[in-house]
């Protein structure tokens, strides 16, 4: 956890300890280099009023940040952790490092659609928009659609500023952009497609215990449908997965079974079991 200089937890320096390591401590190479700082919403600042608490793990953060983001030269521990008066620092200048910010910045959504006077109910936002005719200038209202299932697309940097984000910090991050949310078939692809894959994980385990593991193609289907009705993104992938695969696992083995074939009614009944279990916890 990155926090102000003087308190428990890593300095703001130690973000360039593991870009020197890298680059086996070549200064020269490492001040060329790129530093992605993931979990930027996680320093926002907690509240609009300073004077309750020190949030020195939040805006403490952001101000620290600024002078290794405007391009100086900063002195960096070359094993990391925190500072001493006897350390020996290696300067780095920060000028042509490329800095890349991201997060997931959880509850932007309504900071964006109170900018865009979006309703509840309604799908879209008055716009004005002066149109000319023959007689003169005239002002209109035109309707803008604005689509509520993506309102990422929309994102300014008043947004950031109201989520918790200093002025100082978004001025230095000139670029702002988003990602879009993954769709069926880029779930379906992470499902199956990567060399360390959920399915081709489950495959190997039951390999090792002599059981040849197969899918019926409809279960992937089902697998991507339940992540995106609950919104779980990629990482619920294996949430369900292992929902489904639970009881198979420690029981196939013992079967003496050669073959297993994960069917689509199975996957429905294992998951529908799952649900009352939480239901009767309830």
């Amino acid at each position: 956890m990155l926090t102000e200089a003087g308190y428990v937890g890593e300095d703001i320096e130690s973000l360039l300890t593991r870009l020197l390591q890298v680059a086996d401590y070549n200064v020269a190479e490492a001040e060329r280099g790129i530093v992605f700082i993931d979990e930027i919403d996680k320093i926002a600042r907690k509240g609009d009023n300073p004077s309750i608490t020190r949030d020195v793990s939040g805006e403490g953060v952001q101000q620290g940040l600024l002078k290794l983001l405007e391009g100086s030269i900063v002195n960096v521990p070359p094993q990391g952790g925190r500072k001493h008066p006897d350390q020996k620092m290696i300067p780095v200048n920060t000028k042509n490092i490329l800095f890349i910010c991201g997060g997931a910045f959880d509850g932007i959504e309504r900071k964006i659609a109170q900018r865009l006077n979006t309703h509840v109910v309604g799908y879209s936002a008055a716009k004005d928009v002066v149109k000319i005719d023959r007689v003169g200038y005239s002002a209109a209202k035109d309707v803008v659609k604005i689509d509520r299932g993506n309102l990422m697309q929309y994102i300014a940097p008043q947004d950031l500023k109201s989520f918790g984000l200093i002025p100082e910090i978004i001025g230095r991050l000139p670029i702002l952009t988003y990602l879009n949310p993954l769709d069926r078939t880029a779930l379906r692809n992470i499902l199956t497609e990567p060399k360390n894959s959920i399915i081709k994980q489950y495959v190997k385990l039951f390999e090792m215990d002599g059981v040849k593991l197969e899918f019926q193609p409809e279960v992937f289907e089902y697998i991507v449908d339940k992540a995106i009705e609950y919104k779980l993104g990629a990482r619920g992938l294996r949430s369900i997965v292992e929902t489904i695969m639970m009881d198979v696992m420690f029981e196939i083995p013992s079967q003496k079974a050669k073959k297993y074939e994960v069917t689509l009614d199975f996957a429905k009944q294992q998951m529908g079991k799952a649900n009352i279990s939480r239901m009767q916890t309830a």
